[in-house]
């Protein structure tokens, strides 16, 4: 675990139509619940959360094996869920998050853009698999 580092990229299920439903005020505000929400959920002080384009956000945890990984996405996802924002026009009723984990591991011999690209491909992968889960990607491990 010392060496592992994994990232968690993270998107609003249905954000688009949320906006379209309720207005950007309401889109803003939801977006702010949201991450206040998981700021608080990646508590630790090595924990970085960070907006990087409109309702996506990046979740970075030095330090952090998979099996730990999956326990804060999961801690996060489910504490967006309990904001219980409602969003009609999502198939859960109200706000919710995918997310997409990778981690490096110390074995791992890849760039940093590849690192992200996992995860982002994992978020791809939630959001194609049903939304409103995690899936991980982990590479170099032991």
């Amino acid at each position: 675990m010392g060496n592992d580092f994994s990232l968690l990229i993270i998107d609003v299920d249905f954000f688009k139509k949320f906006n379209d439903r309720y207005g950007h005020q309401k889109g803003d505000e939801c977006l702010q619940a949201v991450s206040s929400c998981m700021q608080k959920n990646a508590q630790r002080n090595t924990d970085i959360l960070t907006r990087y384009g409109g309702e996506e956000f990046a979740v970075i945890l030095a330090n952090t094996n998979t099996e730990n990984a999956l326990i804060i996405a999961e801690r996060i996802r489910k504490a967006v869920e309990g904001l219980s924002i409602t969003h009609d026009d999502s198939i859960f009723g109200k706000v919710t998050i995918s997310l997409g984990l990778a981690t490096f591991g110390r074995g791992a011999e890849i760039s940093h853009v590849q690192f992200f690209e996992m995860a982002d491909n994992a978020l791809y992968k939630a959001k194609e698999t049903g939304r409103n889960k995690i899936v991980n990607i982990s590479c170099g491990l032991d």
